[in-house]
């Protein structure tokens, strides 16, 4: 699924992200690690999963009206075409 870096906490490699009905979702260290990143800039594009997304595909997109029900990220890593 894909999503907007909306806060980055250098020191503790966490933040937010904004997905595109505006909801914000928390990531942390852990979910940063996994993508391989360094740095993350607000206002970038990212690709995140979901704990039990099967393949890292958008299968989490038909719920993302309830994203902030629970859900939580796992991976976060730059969008690319």
């Amino acid at each position: 699924m894909q999503a907007t870096a909306y806060t980055y906490d250098d020191a503790t490699r966490s933040g937010s992200v904004l997905l595109d009905d505006g909801t914000p979702l928390p990531f942390d260290a852990a979910a940063f690690d996994a993508g391989g990143l360094r740095l993350l800039r607000p206002g970038q594009r990212v690709r995140i999963e979901f704990a039990g997304e099967a393949g890292g595909g958008d299968g989490a997109e038909a719920g993302a009206e309830g994203a902030g029900d629970g859900r939580r990220i796992v991976l976060i890593t730059l969008q690319t075409l």
